[in-house]
């Protein structure tokens, strides 16, 4: 998934999609699949011996969304506490290992993220079609059963194949409004109650969850505007869930003795000091007696700044991979620094390739049985192929950001800013990156003839900006 979520909106043939369509075609990423994946994707699935369609489960994500990973019920247990079924789409039904369909996702590993579109990970006839958990559509899933305690603290696990039927597509919106009204139905309603309970459970154990905004670049008769879109309490506490039965999947492969983890260690103190200039710049008080997680659960995400800030945030997430380790011998590193609990990539199999893997194991995990022999045989490989993806991602990211921040900027060359000196090269010190004030823009200066003063403020002239063809630039002014 992408660390920065920008969406554009204007017609198809404004200059900023034109620059999108161009960077699709440089970077060689298109959405057409070969004539053989085709063929193998609509291959009917091999369907599992449970049938749990009597469970009313729904799903919550964004109204235009279609490629439907995860389905919900949830349930106020006997005894106290919550029952959580949590239902991932069953990608491994559909995909035989080894096919034309199998080495397709191992070549993309994840789905791309553009502002305009995206570029799938599979066939949309498989993951916004068969294998997409869409209302009253009867498909094969893994379907997670998670007892938590009344303090939102697991007790057991359970995790098995499935055939499930969603009841509802709901948004974000709709549930939100629902909830805060009280007209939601006790399934509904308990999002809030187990998400605020595993968000408490989350400040106790030092993990931190970013309050990313979205950003909407509005295209007005050829001008742009950037607008955050702060998200819901709704889509944190349908976070939760996500985390939860990550950080179940790893406890699970970890008791295993063989599973892929999704680990991250500590920020080293340069990315930290890096951050703490860009709040600097942003006019952001960051007292150092206050701890990246205190300062971060003080943002308002609806402020433009903090939103900017809480986008920079997400540089410290840069050194995530994947752990493999197998026949009991546990790696050095089991944790996520930023979940601060071992965690795994479970819940989103439609996009990430990782995430087929996982659910195997834990099913192999579950049913006291070894890992499939094509699981184990792929495993060694993953983590590099799924780094290779991250590049990938990384480099669409980066693009992209340089076109809508050009876009934005692009009628602007020759203005004066305030702005903040965030990062210089070390043997190239007239050149650096600064963080602006207004418009948030975070870009490259370069033209000085003196050392870039590294965390002071100073004036800078914009010196470029046309999207698809020169990237954001300022100078000293």
């Amino acid at each position: 998934m992408p660390r920065r979520h920008i969406r554009v909106t204007g017609a198809p043939e404004a200059p900023l999609r034109a620059a999108l369509r161009a960077l699709r075609t440089g970077l060689g990423v298109s959405e057409s699949f070969p004539p053989d994946v085709l063929a193998e994707a609509a291959r009917p699935p091999r369907l599992p011996s449970y049938d749990a369609t009597d469970i009313p489960l729904f799903t919550i994500d964004p109204r235009t969304s279609t490629d439907l990973d995860q389905a919900m019920h949830l349930e106020r247990r006997e005894r106290g506490g919550y029952r959580v079924r949590y239902a991932i789409a069953d990608v491994g039904a559909f995909v035989a290992p080894g096919g034309a369909l199998d080495a397709e996702a191992h070549r993309r590993a994840m789905t791309l993220y553009f502002p305009d579109e995206k570029v799938p990970l599979h066939p949309t006839q498989l993951s916004e079609g068969a294998a997409s958990l869409l209302p009253d559509q009867t498909c094969p899933a893994v379907l997670w059963t998670i007892d938590l305690d009344s303090d939102g603290r697991t007790e057991a696990t359970d995790v098995r194949r499935a055939l499930v039927r969603s009841r509802a597509k709901l948004d974000y919106t709709h549930v939100q409004k629902q909830i805060g009204e009280g007209t939601a139905d006790e399934p509904l309603a308990l999002l809030k109650d187990i998400g605020q309970a595993r968000e408490r459970l989350e400040v106790e154990r030092g993990g931190i969850s970013l309050n990313v905004p979205e950003q909407e670049i509005v295209d007005e008769n050829g001008a742009y505007e950037l607008v955050y879109r702060a998200p819901l309490p709704a889509e944190h506490w349908n976070a939760q869930l996500s985390l939860l039965t990550g950080m179940a999947a790893a406890e699970l492969m970890l008791s295993h003795g063989t599973g892929i983890l999704r680990t991250l260690p500590a920020a080293p103190d340069g990315a930290v000091g890096r951050l703490r200039r860009t709040a600097k710049a942003l006019r952001i008080d960051w007292p150092h007696h206050v701890s990246y997680a205190e300062l971060i659960r003080s943002l308002d995400p609806h402020w433009p700044h903090h939103a900017a800030f809480l986008q920079e945030c997400t540089t410290l997430l840069r050194g995530a991979g994947y752990t493999v380790f197998r026949d009991g011998a546990l790696p050095e590193v089991t944790s996520h620094s930023a979940v601060a609990a071992p965690y795994a990539h479970c819940t989103a199999p439609l996009r990430r390739l990782a995430d087929r893997y996982a659910s195997e194991l834990c099913l192999a995990a579950a049913a006291h049985q070894p890992p499939p022999e094509w699981v184990l045989a792929a495993l060694d490989a993953l983590p590099g192929q799924m780094a290779d993806g991250a590049r990938r991602a990384g480099t669409v990211e980066r693009e992209c950001v340089d076109i809508v921040e050009a876009a934005l900027l692009k009628d602007r060359v020759g203005d004066i800013f305030e702005g903040c000196v965030v990062d210089v090269q070390e043997h190239e010190p007239t050149v650096g990156t600064v963080q602006l004030e207004s418009p948030p823009v975070f870009a490259r200066i370069a033209g000085g003839t003196s050392r870039l003063p590294l965390g002071e403020r100073l004036r800078v002239r914009l010196t470029q900006a046309d999207p698809g063809v020169a990237k954001v630039l300022f100078a000293p002014a």
